[in-house]
């Protein structure tokens, strides 16, 4: 994507795809930028996709051609290591996507069981573009171009010999790095301001400091059409395609994005911390227009099996306040907040828009859907649920209740069951008027911070009688980094300070799951 973008602005770009690491044949065979370097990880953190909540290692990988694993721990480590071996004294180097972004700050490492300092230095890179970096990465190129200075840019880190004037100070990494609680202060305080334009940090890294320019501005919507309405060939290039299959394409060619952001601000979710918690929306004729590309496409079955982003009925949301988003309220926690205009009629009419599309016989709804938001919208959440067991449910919807018990659902930043069992009933009722054996599927959280034995226990009774049913889809909680969660996880502490209890043993994870499980 940032690619085609910046190809579209009048930059010539080369892409490596998962180079090796063991020698230069793949990092050399293109030569060297005229400008910068830019690596990335990919779409999910390396350690993420490397191994499960229990450490173990991930034999299969999805996002490579043939299925087989080939990633290296801490890719974005890896790679300018890679090239900083081969290409001595070259052009600055830019990192970014999810791990580079998550990983900013000093940070908890489930994988090391420790504190981290910046990737920016564990990488010895020279700029990060945090963020969904399009417009920031587009800026960096032209600054570069124009041998102008690119320190001001929002949306980046860079390593200085001083702090910068203006911004605020953020607990040096030395400190957090041996304080649970200073730890805990740091990371509250990047958290409420992290998706703020009028907030930038900096933090002492040894006798270096990082700093952190204020992010930048969300994307317009006619904006994100642009980044979108890029000619993508939705299909993964010759040279890695003869090395075999990649399994995440069969279906990511034939969805739509409608969205980016996520209100929800869930503890355990990375998306606020990269994307931000606003909800940014196509235009529904940049849609269209995406989905009649579709239909071009080889072998078109006639399906788009998903329109949607972080949370499906998101689209067109937004928040009526305006402005930046509220530093101390959140926007669904308890309740989905009265300033929020939801969309559902506008995401009926999407759908029925594309499904008149020539050559589209199908219009899926694949992404999870947040129903608490169904069920505060009293003007069109019934008709939402209706057109979706009509029209756009392929067999199941997902909703991620993670939990029962209320003191968990706290601490992960979710709501109550009262609105589930309310978004179940309407389903169920929806789906016997229109004679549909559709069902949901429930996604759930084991090992959470704060969660015992007991509440795993509460939760398999809840399951079996309130849902009456037996989800398989239970994980073990990974603490990600730059998550709510992931700081309770490592400090024992819930964002209050108040002690809370912490599952740290492998075995003892794996019988909370098996509660459910078994």
């Amino acid at each position: 994507m940032v690619g085609k973008y910046l190809l579209k602005h009048g930059f010539r770009v080369a892409v490596i795809g998962q180079p090796t690491v063991e020698n230069g044949s793949d990092i050399t065979r293109l030569g060297e930028p005229a400008l910068f370097w830019g690596v990335t990880a990919g779409c999910v953190d390396s350690m993420v996709a490397n191994y499960t909540a229990l450490k173990k290692w991930r034999r299969q990988d999805d996002y490579t051609p043939g299925g087989i694993n080939k990633r290296p721990d801490r890719a974005v480590i890896a790679y300018t290591n890679l090239i900083k071996r081969h290409f001595k004294s070259s052009k600055p180097i830019v990192i970014g996507g999810i791990e580079a972004s998550l990983r900013r700050i000093a940070h908890y490492d489930y994988w090391d069981d420790a504190v981290r300092r910046s990737v920016l230095f564990d990488s010895k890179s020279d700029i990060i573009a945090y963020g969904m970096a399009e417009k920031t990465v587009l800026e960096l190129a032209r600054a570069f171009k124009e041998k102008r200075d690119w320190k001001s840019i929002k949306g980046i880190c860079y390593a200085s010999s001083s702090p910068a004037a203006g911004l605020a100070e953020l607990t040096p990494f030395e400190e957090v790095k041996e304080d649970k609680n200073r730890f805990l202060d740091m990371f509250i305080r990047f958290y409420q301001y992290c998706d703020d334009p009028s907030k930038g940090f900096y933090q002492k890294h040894g006798d270096k400091y990082l700093i952190h320019n204020p992010p930048r501005e969300y994307l317009s919507a006619g904006e994100l059409d642009e980044v979108f309405d890029l000619d993508f060939e939705r299909d993964v290039h010759p040279y890695y395609g003869r090395l075999g299959q990649i399994r995440a394409l069969e279906t990511i060619k034939q969805s739509v994005t409608s969205h980016v952001g996520c209100y929800g601000q869930c503890s355990f979710c990375s998306i606020y911390p990269h994307q931000g918690r606003k909800v940014v929306s196509r235009s529904a004729g940049s849609i269209i227009k995406e989905a009649e590309r579709i239909t071009r496409l080889p072998g078109f079955n006639g399906i788009i099996y998903d329109v949607g982003g972080p949370t499906a009925n998101m689209y067109g949301t937004v928040c009526l306040k305006g402005g930046a988003p509220c530093k101390n309220k959140l926007c669904l926690i308890p309740s989905p907040c009265d300033r929020l205009k939801m969309a559902h009629d506008a995401q009926i009419k999407l759908y029925d828009s594309i499904l008149k599309v020539p050559k589209v016989k199908k219009v899926f709804v694949s992404s999870g859907i947040r129903h608490d938001m169904v069920v505060r919208d009293r003007n069109f959440g019934a008709k939402y649920i209706e057109e979706l067991v009509r029209k756009h449910v392929s067999g199941q919807i997902k909703i991620a209740p993670e939990h029962y018990d209320n003191e968990v659902l706290g601490l992960m930043n979710k709501p109550s069951v009262k609105s589930l069992m309310k978004f179940k009933t309407a389903f169920e009722e929806a789906c016997r008027k229109q004679g549909k054996k559709h069902f949901l599927t429930y996604y759930l959280i084991a090992a959470h911070p704060g969660c015992t034995p007991r509440h795993m226990y509460k939760l398999k009774d809840f399951l079996k009688g309130g849902v009456k049913t037996f989800p398989e889809q239970v994980q073990i909680f990974t603490p990600t980094p730059s998550t709510a969660s992931a700081a309770m996880y490592w400090c024992g502490m819930d964002l209050s300070g108040r002690k809370i209890f912490v599952e740290r043993n492998p075995s003892a994870k794996q019988k909370q799951k098996d509660i459910i499980r078994k």
